[in-house]
């Protein structure tokens, strides 16, 4: 562990665990900063975050230790699969009184048990919720920050650029139980649409039953909306699969049959098998294509 002032007032140098879709963004808006990065998808210099990395002016870093040595804040933004293996990899590296931001979709005794870690190796463990998609408002996307250190943390974060984000309890967890039941609404409308659309183009009456959507819930572009969530599924399904089985925790750990979040996380899964098809404009075509492949495979 390296020795640092516990009193740290100020973020010179971050540490970017995961260099996907959340880490690249973060890159791109805190390039003010001295930034490091890691990926485990760096080995693959032909991998997406390696392409990304060329464009940018992070450092790269071969492991995880050299990454986060002597930084004063380590965002973690993995899959929802490597959450505990991120905090493990950099325990021996994390400088006394330094923050971990971990913005991982997992479940709320997931973040428990990498807070243990972080903290017992002189760290200050944040918990970190985005409430929405990355994209629309970047680094200032709605985010909660949970744990015992979230207040201190917040002004620092603010001072960043991360205004979106509030400190929501002091207690480990309950950021990411509300992450998680928005999860169960978002990604279960998502493999609805999925399910429901490809049916009803094998019997061509999707026009029908996007219409029927539209005098039920008025307002919404119904055909635009279900290609933009299909495309989420297609392009992430592999992510949201792994986030939805911490949903299947989540639920479970609450005592309820997680019937519905199961069931997601297989049609998620399955989703990411057609990334081919988003190459299709349209909704009609997509449909066409998935079912033309999914036929093919059955």
């Amino acid at each position: 562990m390296n020795g640092r002032n516990p009193r740290q007032t100020e973020i010179d140098s971050i540490c970017l665990l995961g260099f996907g879709e959340v880490g690249q963004t973060l890159a791109a808006d805190l390039a003010d900063t001295k930034l490091t990065a890691y990926d485990i998808l760096f080995a693959d210099d032909d991998s997406a975050p390696s392409r990304a990395l060329k464009s940018s002016a992070v450092r790269k870093c071969d492991t995880a230790i050299e990454a986060a040595e002597n930084c004063d804040l380590i965002i973690s933004a993995v899959t929802a699969a490597e959450d505990l293996n991120a905090a493990e990899s950099v325990a021996g590296a994390v400088s006394r009184g330094s923050y971990f931001l971990d913005l991982n979709s997992v479940a709320p005794h997931t973040k428990e048990s990498a807070a243990k870690i972080i903290d017992s190796s002189g760290g200050r463990y944040v918990e970190g919720a985005v409430m929405s998609p990355i994209a629309p408002k970047r680094i200032a996307s709605p985010m909660l920050l949970g744990g015992p250190h979230a207040s201190e943390f917040k002004a620092l974060a603010v001072s960043l650029g991360f205004s979106g984000a509030t400190v929501y309890s002091e207690r480990i967890g309950r950021a990411s139980a509300a992450k998680m039941c928005r999860s169960i609404v978002v990604k279960g409308i998502e493999s609805l649409l999925s399910e429901s659309m490809l049916t009803a183009r094998h019997y061509h009456v999707e026009e029908d039953v996007l219409e029927s959507l539209g005098d039920l819930f008025p307002g919404i572009d119904w055909p635009e909306l279900a290609r933009y969530m299909m495309s989420r599924s297609i392009e992430h399904g592999t992510r949201r699969a792994e986030e939805m089985r911490e949903v299947v925790a989540t639920v479970a750990d609450a005592g309820l049959a997680p019937l519905m979040s199961e069931a997601c996380a297989r049609r998620q899964e399955w989703a990411a098998s057609f990334k081919n098809e988003l190459r299709h404009e349209t909704l009609t075509e997509m449909l066409d294509a998935m079912l033309s492949n999914a036929n093919k495979s059955s």
